[in-house]
This record gives structure tokens, sequence and C-alpha cells, in this order.
């Protein structure tokens, strides 16, 4: 009888407990399971749309594999749907830069161009804007837009410091400023060191410069 009473107790207790805070349990166990689900819907949701990149990546890759007039427009169709739609995935950054190599192989600067400038401007893809800025600089340079060349090569990241330095000198020698450019050579060939495979090009430039 004792037992029973106790169990009766117990009983009574748990009931009270959960008249006072049984519908806050109920409220943080529902909520708990729709922050789970909705969590696994973004995730899902996510994973989808990182498959839709990479196949948009994919048919670009092939575009600019192929090469011809054709494969133009697939590389400018597939780039331009990653831009819209798709902005901030690791594809895009890496396609914009596909894309703009392969346009100016088809002789198609200004499509390269304006490419490049879009990756420049994607706090998204800051990892491969010292690249892109160096390839723009480039086409500026052939496209003897000088001033704006020279603009994309500012405050370059310590490892694309003698990229920046070697692509001044060439817009400056293009310019006629012989000591500028001279002084831009120098500073990536101080940068570079003997072992790197592009310090034998600057030096040439720089013996050219000076007529060795």
């Amino acid at each position: 009888m004792a037992y029973d009473l106790e169990e009766q107790e117990k009983f009574d207790a748990l009931k009270a407990w959960w008249a006072t805070y049984g519908t806050a349990v109920m409220v943080f166990v529902a909520a708990l399971l729709l922050t789970w689900g909705g969590w696994m819907g973004y995730k899902a949701y996510q994973n989808h749309r990182g498959q839709q990149a990479m196949n948009y990546f994919e048919a670009m890759s092939d575009g600019a594999r192929t090469g011809g007039a054709d494969s133009v427009s697939q590389v400018k169709a597939a780039s331009e749907t990653l831009r819209k739609d798709y902005a901030d995935s690791a594809y895009t950054g890496r396609g914009v830069l596909v894309a703009a190599d392969a346009l100016l192989k088809q002789n198609d600067p200004d499509g390269a161009r304006a490419q490049l400038e879009w990756l420049v401007k994607q706090p998204a893809h800051a990892a491969l804007q010292p690249l892109a800025r160096v390839r723009l600089a480039g086409i500026l340079l052939d496209q003897k837009k000088y001033d704006e060349a020279l603009a994309q090569l500012q405050s370059p990241p310590a490892a694309f410091a003698a990229l920046y330095a070697d692509r001044r000198g060439d817009i400056l020698a293009e310019q006629g400023k012989s000591q500028d450019a001279r002084q831009a050579w120098q500073e990536a060939l101080a940068l570079l060191g003997q072992s790197d495979p592009l310090t034998q090009a600057v030096q040439l430039k720089l013996d050219a410069l000076s007529g060795v």
C-alpha cells in the first residue's frame, strides 16, 4: 500500500510539473524540429544549387576546350547564367576566368574584358581577384588603355607583387616611360629570385630596354 502511495505521489508531481511546463516543452520541441527541418532543407537546396552551378561550369569548360565560333556563344551563355543566378558560387569565379581566357583566344577581347571586370567587383571572389586584375590589365594594355590598366595593379597582395610589377613595366614601356619601366622590372626581378621561370623573361625585357 505504501508503495502505491509513493507511486501516486510521483505521478501527481509529474502531472503538476507537466501542467506548469508542458506547453513550453512542446513549443521548444516543435521549434527544435522546425529548425532542424529548415536547416536540412537549406542544405539540400544549397547542394542542388551547387550541382546546377557545376553543370554550367562544365558546359563552359567544354565550350572553351572545343574552340571555334560556336563555342563563343556557349561560353558566354553559360557564364551569363552563372553570374546572374549563381554569383556567389565557387564555380562562378573559376568559370569567369575560363570564359575570359576562351574569349580572348577567340579574338574577343571586349568579351574577355567584360568577364574580368565583373569578377574584380565581386567580394565573394576576393581570392581570384588578384589574378583577374593581372589579366585584365593585360587586355587593357593591348587596347592601349594605359591608365585603366595601371589602375588594376594597385596594392598587390604579396604573392602577386612580382607579377604586378612585371605588368606595370610592360605598360610603362608601352607609354615610352623607359626609366619607370626599368624600375618596375627591377622590382619584379628582386621579388622573383633566380629560380623563378619568369625571371629570364623579365631580364630579357630589361636587356632590350637597355639596348643590350
